[in-house]
């Protein structure tokens, strides 16, 4: 899963790594030690699921090379074909994953209003599989990296389960520090985790380089068509080995096509199809080394040093994956899916820094009750793969509507290709989905609740703006009263907070009720998010100069970026408006949401919505207002 990494926001917006050897260098490594963790600890269990896994096979000469030519293939056709190739194309002002997908097709597409709900959903439920990704992936890394010291001290099994809870532990409560502390030696680190895997698997093949005929597709077609059902079941375990194929398109803005795309094929792919060759090597010379594979590459001085190795690796792949569910989160809350949480700058250099207390704290349960509840790696590979898989069909199938309907490629040609994608990725999510009574629900199950959890919001914020513009005034309306009558004015300056920058806020009419004044100056401010990563600052505010001393200011922001009053402010007064900060006194509606309304909306999923607002971070700690400066007006809201 990875989603947006936010380890190193390095961007791929300038041109320069083309023309400069060093930044492109540079780039690749950085992207070496943030995009490639995932995918790069898949060996150490995904060739064991296929012959010691809960649907193994035997361990014969065809199913060898039957599932390693399957493996390789799947690299080669899912990662460097459908990720590096097509899908990285589909670029939302440099950035990549599923929302920034999703969001070129909202900003974009002239479809039908039922036609986009459709499509949007299913980037919804795709983003919200990534979050079991998310819990999953710490899980049966750290497990899998730690269950090799078993074989270094068999009576160390009792305590394989507390050490990998500590590990994870400690990962997540590092997590509020900042990656920035640990960051500079993520590149070397998993740099010497590539080689070392190489040049393990190197020794094996040169040892048996009869191997390497798993190259040829046919030994894979020829296993499935042997096994049926049985080799059907094992595409499941083959589909490890690619899991991490999404962050390469999620981190796209970070590092860059080039060097994503050079850090794969100079390194990555040749360092893992070494490692795969030489496993299968190792099981066919001696097939009772199945248990592990991995490990039986390691000659015997070797196994201490690989152990703690493949641990930090994990540590390293599971970082990412945690990163990236924080910038999915604050992406999520940007488009208005998920209630406003904190959100923490790590950096003051890098704004892909972020840290997000309540997400880290629910990856933090969940991942260590998986390893206690699941017990093993074997068992955890289980539930594994459902959620990447669901995720890459989704994805491809809005690529599809992004080349046929944005880029007007030639209908035949993107229909060819996208069925010859579509077949590859439902093979493997059928496969995946055999597995739901093992595990596999978990992921479905989480990603269904933070579906729901996000269209509720989405759609309850919805009524409540509604309700609240039914009972308020336009901006022109209250313009024009004041003409009539106008009320107390006061010498200072108000800024009001408005969901809608074309209605006059409660709060603002309340005051007028209650105190019988308004402000000498007053500014409408409006939070606005658009469907693109960053808005440049000469478009992020837009000020229009109202009548009798009011503005109406709108800010407008990517969904990559997070909203500061104080920018916003020193924006607007570039504009012609000349408000202090230190003397504004912000007015803030402090909605009480009450059910029973009829509407669309259930009652349980109002209720829900209720619940999410009252524990919604407040405007004020969300925008860092001056708490000293701000009021809050209450208003009750049936909805």
């Amino acid at each position: 899963m990875s989603t947006t990494s936010g380890d190193s926001h390095l961007s791929s917006r300038s041109h320069s790594s083309r023309s400069d050897p060093k930044r492109l260098l540079t780039l690749s490594f950085a992207a070496l030690g943030v995009v490639f963790g995932d995918i790069g600890t898949s060996p150490l269990y995904a060739i064991r699921e296929c012959f010691h896994g809960e649907f193994s096979i035997p361990v014969t000469t065809p199913n060898v090379l039957g599932v390693l030519s399957l493996l390789i293939w799947a690299l080669l056709l899912i990662v460097t074909l459908k990720y590096l190739t097509f899908i990285m194309r589909a670029d939302n002002e440099g950035e990549g994953g599923i929302l920034a997908l999703t969001s070129l097709i909202i900003s974009h597409s002239k479809k039908s209003k039922s036609e986009r709900w459709i499509l949007v959903s299913l980037g919804l439920f795709g983003a919200a599989l990534l979050y079991g990704d998310g819990m999953i992936t710490p899980s049966i890394s750290v497990l899998s990296a730690v269950e090799g010291i078993q074989l270094i001290a068999p009576s160390f099994t009792p305590f394989m389960i507390p050490v990998t809870i500590a590990i994870l532990a400690g990962l997540f409560l590092f997590q509020h520090h900042g990656t920035a502390k640990v960051g500079s030696f993520f590149g070397p680190i998993i740099l010497l985790w590539f080689t070392s895997i190489g040049l393990l698997g190197l020794v094996e093949i040169v040892r048996y380089p009869q191997i390497l005929q798993a190259v040829f597709p046919w030994y894979g077609i020829e296993f499935l068509m042997n096994n049926q059902a049985k080799g059907f079941m094992v595409l499941g375990a083959v589909f490890l080995a690619v899991t991490g194929a999404e962050a390469l398109y999620a981190d796209m803005g970070h590092f860059g096509k080039r060097p994503i795309r050079l850090t794969w094929l100079v390194l990555v792919l040749p360092s893992l199809l070494m490692n795969y060759f030489g496993q299968g090597a190792v099981l066919l010379s001696e097939p009772e080394k199945s248990y592990n594979p991995f490990y039986a590459l390691v000659p015997s001085w070797g196994l201490i040093p690989m152990v703690i190795l493949a641990t930090l690796a994990t540590i390293i792949a599971s970082q990412a994956l945690i990163t990236g569910v924080f910038s999915l989160t604050q992406q999520g809350i940007q488009l208005g899916y998920i209630p406003r949480l904190t959100v923490r700058h790590t950096s003051a250099s890098h704004i892909g820094q972020i840290y997000v207390p309540a997400a880290n704290w629910s990856l933090m349960f969940a991942t260590i009750a998986l390893v206690a509840g699941f017990g093993s790696s074997s068992k955890l590979a289980s539930a594994y793969g459902v959620a990447v898989t669901a995720t890459m069909l989704i994805s491809a199938v809005l690529f599809y509507y992004v080349a046929r309907d944005l880029w007007n490629w030639n209908r035949t040609a993107i229909n060819l290709l996208m069925g010859f994608f579509l077949i590859i990725d439902l093979s493997f999510f059928g496969a995946s989905v055999s597995k739901l009574l093992h595990g596999a629900w978990f992921p479905l199950v989480v990603g269904a609740v933070l579906f729901t959890v996000m269209l509720t919001w989405k759609q309850g914020r919805r009524l409540l703006q509604k309700q609240i513009a039914d009972r308020t005034l336009t901006v022109a309306e209250f313009v024009d009263s004041l003409a009539i009558q106008q009320p107390q004015r006061v010498k200072g300056q108000a800024v009001y907070l408005t969901a809608n920058p074309d209605v006059v806020p409660m709060a603002l009419l309340h005051n007028m009720r209650h105190n019988k004044i308004l402000h000498s100056e007053v500014g409408l401010l409006n939070f606005s998010t658009e469907r693109v990563p960053r808005v440049p600052n000469s478009k992020k505010v837009e000020v229009v100069q109202l009548n009798y001393g009011m503005y109406k200011i709108i800010a407008r922001y990517g969904f990559m970026e997070y909203p500061n009053i104080r920018q916003v402010l020193a924006l607007a007064n570039q504009q012609g408006m000349h408000f202090r900060p230190e003397a504004i006194s912000f007015f803030l509606n402090r909605e009480k949401i009450v059910t029973g309304m009829k509407s669309k909306m259930s009652l349980w999923r109002k209720k829900l919505f209720a619940l999410m607002a009252r524990n919604a971070l407040s405007a004020t700690a969300y925008y860092d207002l001056p708490s000293g400066q701000v009021i809050e007006i209450g208003v009750q809201v049936q909805i």
